[in-house]
């Protein structure tokens, strides 16, 4: 068979890890596409010292990468959503396959660039999108293929998880922790992206994509962060027999899909409690299988470069015996529904809530009925004892049984309006994801 031509665009992180992948396990790969992978071209605007390219063809200008009439398979590793999307969009008018590990281009471009795929009969290939080195895109279009998926939750953003964590074991001050990040290159310079969630709403959107065979619908995701998240309710928690980790979740109810993305109190025995640092996991539960996890480095340039030339190798595969692959989102677009995106007022969970309550006779009973008038009740209770006679008021921190956000959001209000409260009432939802 002739070689199957690629062209890298970006030099980055990724894409230096994808090119020194590729040049030093070029024989395991080929042999497991079944054909020889060329790289000939490179488009950087710069070079980049972790990467000896010398002996290839380099351009300044990316464009010229997808303008070579030798290149089949084009790898966007350049980022963003401006250039990129002009990239990949001249790339399939030259009737080039794309590989890409750009989420946000995905997210919020994907139905568009996916029907031009199709159209011109090339594809795009995402993996390195979601969860970095974790093949959770394969699983979830083949491996899981035969089953009606119910729900996910991920762990999908490692700054955040490294955050949370050092907060957990350390009793450290969010602030402290994301400079830290920072400094260690888990976080941008402006890591609002992360800590805020829309890096892991970007990852959600595509894997409800997935599960429940529906377009992309990235406007509709509910996005909250963890900036506000404190010490002691991450050692409440603890207390409580549950951990605090920044989930995104999507699930089937009988009204809609749940497209959700928050920190989440979770009880500490399920695994996917204990991914700590910078790693990632996503856990899948199946009509048929059952639940299904999946754990791996979430970012990082080697790690993401596997699942880069992972989907390289299946489209070489493809060009090599001259035939498209599988559509980009696993089905064809007849089969994609319009399915009811739930806003977050119509979502039923379970709430921790914590309050700065007067330490008086009559208080819990106050707080009681308003939360039983809202249809919840309290399923669990930490209250502390004053550390002194000057002290009027003490933590009350609780769990309360799955309600309505809308209605839970009421209660909150209440109990901030009674004179027996000081201050806001922190709210952290809750999953038990059995």
């Amino acid at each position: 068979m002739k070689p199957v031509k690629v062209g890298l665009c970006g030099l980055g992180t990724v894409g230096s890890g994808t090119f020194n992948v590729l040049q030093r396990n070029l024989q395991e790969i080929s042999a497991r596409a079944g054909t020889a992978i060329e790289l000939i071209h490179i488009g950087a605007r710069r070079d980049n010292p972790a990467c000896d390219t010398s002996g290839f063809k380099v351009s300044r200008d990316i464009f010229a990468v997808v303008e070579d009439p030798e290149v089949q398979v084009v790898v966007e590793l350049i980022g963003g959503t401006t250039v990129a999307k002009e990239l990949v969009e001249k790339a399939i008018a030259n009737n080039k396959h794309v590989v890409t590990a750009n989420k946000a281009l995905i997210a919020e471009f994907g139905n568009e660039l996916f029907a031009k795929a199709q159209a011109q009969g090339v594809c795009i290939a995402y993996e390195a999108a979601v969860a970095g080195g974790i093949p959770i895109i394969k699983a979830m279009r083949e491996g899981l293929a035969a089953n009606r998926i119910e729900w996910l939750a991920g762990i999908i953003n490692g700054t955040g998880n490294f955050i949370l964590t050092e907060m957990r074991d350390k009793g450290r001050d969010f602030a402290d922790v994301l400079k830290e990040a920072q400094e260690l290159g888990y976080a941008e310079a402006d890591p609002t992206f992360d800590v805020e969630g829309i890096d892991a709403a970007h990852k959600l959107v595509i894997l409800a994509s997935l599960a429940f065979a529906m377009p992309l619908q990235y406007d509709k995701v509910f996005c909250e962060g963890i900036s506000n998240i404190q010490p002691i309710d991450v050692k409440y928690a603890e207390e409580l027999g549950y951990r605090i980790k920044h989930l995104g979740i999507a699930r089937r109810r009988d009204t809609g899909i749940e497209l959700r993305v928050h920190p989440t109190l979770i009880p500490h025995k399920r695994l996917i409690a204990n991914v700590d640092g910078v790693m990632n996991s996503v856990l899948v539960q199946g009509e048929a299988v059952g639940p299904t996890l999946y754990y791996g480095a979430g970012a990082g340039d080697e790690p993401t470069a596997s699942a880069v030339i992972a989907d390289l190798v299946d489209v070489a595969r493809a060009v090599a015996n001259d035939t498209s692959t599988v559509p980009a989102l696993g089905f064809t677009a007849e089969y994609l529904q319009d399915q009811t995106i739930l806003p977050i007022d119509a979502v039923e969970t379970a709430y921790y809530l914590r309050m700065s309550a007067l330490d008086q006779p009559g208080v819990m009973n106050q707080i009681t009925q308003i939360l039983s008038n809202a249809g919840a009740s309290i399923e669990a209770l930490v209250q502390k004892e004053r550390q002194s006679s000057a002290q009027d008021y003490v933590d009350v921190a609780l769990l309360t049984n799955s309600v309505l956000e809308a209605d839970m959001m009421t209660a909150i209000a209440e109990i901030e309006a009674l004179e027996s409260i000081s201050g806001e009432v922190s709210r952290i939802r809750m999953e038990s994801l059995g």
